[in-house]
């Protein structure tokens, strides 16, 4: 079966794509399986891990919205994946590669989105990064410390994912744009709903290149990735496009999501972590058992940013109210 895969790779697959039998391995050899490729592997590896299954219960950008249609980091990530197998099948690109990457980009998200991001950031002296993060938790933190043991491709992919990463397949670039696109995309739809802007507010340049609804948007931005780089061993947008996104970004983090860092919900979001961190700083006899093993290893900053970005939103508050809160004042 799965050299029926293999075979038709070599058939119909770009020049430019990342064959299956093309990897350059795992971090330790494994034999390999008789039914899948080893993105197919790869991306198995992810839907079944403990860190994807916790995505849906993270922030992507709205901290505890009230309603039920807002994205959080899951949807996101499934998001991404639509858009990039949508962009890799017209390219004749590797499909299994480009969703093994995509389902794993955000494995190492903080709660409360990216402002746990940058409180982790502020706090540990080694910094911290959600992409590098993600990278950590495939390697090392998953299947109780043996990781996920990824293809180098996909390993790659989801550390380069972000605007300045430089991803070493053009897989691995297909999902740096669609987790751009995707982003972009429902975060304007969140932000409609949650009554931050109307659509009509969008910039002129934006909705004359891009259009006028999520959309036309969507499809203006995976046409112009289709049409710039068939053929061609590189995946890019068409300038004016590219650059209306850019516009369309700028406009987003004016409007939302330094708006969004300035409410209350989100300082209460930052004050939560910041005291996390320094009470289990203080305090690591109190990290759970695998996450105290890790100090032998990693330093305490370390171990307690894994212990913390692996939360979710509401664990993280429970946590955080079984150690401030004294049981009686907790009312449920």
């Amino acid at each position: 079966m799965k050299e029926i895969t293999l075979s038709k790779e070599k058939q119909f697959f770009s020049p430019y794509a990342c064959r299956s039998d093309q990897t350059k391995g795992r971090l330790r050899a494994e034999e390999p399986c008789p039914m899948r490729t080893e993105f197919q592997r790869d991306r198995d590896r992810i839907i079944y891990s403990k860190s994807f299954r916790r995505l849906k219960n993270k922030t992507q950008v709205f901290f505890s919205p009230e309603g039920d249609h807002y994205m959080t980091r899951l949807t996101h990530t499934l998001d991404v994946a639509q858009v990039a197998r949508s962009i890799a099948r017209c390219l004749d690109l590797n499909e299994d590669l480009c969703e093994a990457i995509a389902l794993g980009h955000d494995l190492g998200h903080t709660p409360f989105g990216h402002t746990g991001e940058r409180v982790l950031e502020k706090l540990n002296p080694n910094g911290f990064s959600h992409n590098k993060q993600s990278l950590r938790v495939v390697d090392f933190l998953e299947n109780d410390g043996m990781g996920l043991n990824l293809t180098l491709e996909v390993r790659d992919g989801i550390v380069e994912h972000r605007k300045s990463g430089n991803p070493i397949t053009l897989e691995g670039k297909v999902v740096s744009l669609s987790d751009r696109i995707a982003y972009m995309n429902h975060d304007i739809d969140d932000a409609v709903r949650a009554g931050i802007f109307k659509e009509t507010d969008l910039p002129d340049k934006v909705v004359k290149v891009l259009g006028k609804t999520t959309s036309e948007r969507i499809n203006n931005m995976i046409y112009s990735i289709l049409r710039s780089s068939q053929g061609k061993n590189d995946v890019t947008m068409e300038k004016d496009v590219a650059d209306a996104s850019d516009e369309l970004r700028n406009f987003l983090f004016d409007t939302v999501y330094k708006t969004l860092a300035t409410q209350e919900e989100e300082k209460r979001a930052h004050e939560m972590i910041s005291a996390l961190y320094g009470y289990l700083k203080k305090n690591l006899d109190k990290l759970p058992a695998f996450y105290k093993g890790l100090l032998k290893d990693f330093g305490e900053d370390t171990v307690v940013s894994d212990y913390i970005s692996s939360m979710t939103d509401r664990y993280a508050v429970y946590t955080f109210e079984s150690i401030f809160i004294p049981k009686n004042f907790l009312i449920y």
